[in-house]
């Protein structure tokens, strides 16, 4: 390492930082918490306001705009990390990448999420994946959220430039039972079709007609209507709706089955969360989701297919001692990879390693940048 233990490096975070947000959200708010002091962090949020249609597009498109120009203004600081996912969330991360490496000249993190950014590498439109390569080229290092979407980077990027660093949550918040009498499961993502809302729905109906069923399901969205009816019909299952962060860290502190049939994902902080709170996870082996479960911890099965996700559901809960070995076996994967203690010593290793003192006085070539491991 070139720069100095004690020497302090200003890191300025751009994505969508907003109260109630999801998982880059809560990754923002991460980084800033548990970043050791020297690592001096400063948020420019990139949110627009969430929803749908003709109006709420307008309002974001002027909401952005406006970030855009008033980001000039903003002091240059040593390193620039910039959290970006598919279609328009890269287009306006696109502006920040060029505005920093191009004006102010300072190395440029650009960190990828989206659960559909395979797709959007893939899009079949010359301008796009001009841009696309214009802004891989600008920045100095691509973060991919696990090895399996460092291959998919790797198709489009310099592999020297493409690193892995791992979600991460706060072990420590959360206490799990391990409790299995009775087996109690949850579901707490936004109530909407790519997440498997529908699935869950139908899986659970069909159990509830063989057996008890013991289930908290939170959040919400334009399916809440399913859930509710479900809950209106189901002895054991609890709609609770939006939960503050407190109250879902009881849920899955409470739960040892964590369900969630998604279509689409990077790699689900509620996953994590979940694993955190002790749970087997039973979900989908989309996106990087097989980098955190496996047999050990879980079961994996197709996306958008009910049925299965009821067989598998339903032969895990004949069995509560695999639920138990799975939910610790959670708990330990998430405390040595994904914890925020283990995630920031490699954010500091990856600052440093682009801070101007490290650069100026970095006596390797490129290829044995932190870049390249």
């Amino acid at each position: 390492m070139n720069t100095p233990a004690d020497d302090e490096v200003e890191v300025l975070i751009i994505g969508p930082s907003r109260s109630g947000a999801g998982g880059v959200n809560r990754y923002i708010t991460g980084q800033c918490r548990y970043l050791p002091e020297r690592i001096r962090t400063r948020v420019y949020s990139v949110a627009v306001p969430p929803g749908t249609g003709l109006a709420r597009f307008a309002l974001a498109v002027l909401i952005a705009l406006k970030q855009m120009l008033l980001f000039p203004f903003r002091r240059p600081p040593d390193v620039v990390h910039i959290h970006s996912a598919q279609w328009n969330s890269f287009y306006q991360s696109s502006w920040y990448v060029l505005f920093v490496a191009l004006v102010w000249r300072c190395p440029v993190v650009l960190h990828v999420h989206g659960s559909s950014f395979d797709e959007f590498l893939e899009v079949d439109s010359l301008p796009v994946r001009s841009l696309q390569s214009v802004v891989f080229d600008a920045s100095d290092v691509v973060v991919a959220l696990s090895d399996s979407w460092a291959e998919v980077l790797e198709s489009h990027v310099d592999p020297r430039k493409v690193v892995v660093l791992h979600n991460a949550v706060d072990v420590s918040e959360y206490d799990p039972s391990f409790s299995t009498s009775p087996v109690r499961m949850s579901y707490v993502s936004r109530h909407i079709e790519r997440k498997g809302t529908r699935e869950l729905v139908e899986a659970i109906d069909q159990l509830a007609e063989e057996v008890p069923i013991d289930i908290t399901i939170a959040s919400q969205g334009p399916l809440s209507h399913l859930v509710e009816d479900l809950a209106d019909s189901r002895s054991g299952v609890e709609y609770v709706g939006y939960v503050s962060e407190e109250r879902k860290r009881k849920i899955l502190d409470e739960s040892m089955v964590y369900v969630l049939p998604t279509y689409a994902e990077g790699v689900p902080i509620a996953i994590l969360e979940a694993m955190a709170g002790g749970n087997a996870i039973v979900s989908t082996g989309v996106g990087g989701i097989p980098s955190v479960v496996d047999e050990d911890n879980g079961v994996l099965v197709e996306p958008g297919d009910a049925d299965e996700l009821a067989d598998a559901l339903r032969t895990l809960l004949a069995d509560p001692d695999r639920i138990r070995a799975m939910a610790r076996a959670s708990r330990r994967r998430v405390e040595a990879a994904h914890s925020w203690e283990t995630v920031t010593a490699d954010l500091v290793e990856l600052y440093d390693s682009l801070a101007p003192s490290s650069r100026e006085t970095a006596d390797a070539p490129p290829e044995e940048s932190y870049a390249s491991k």
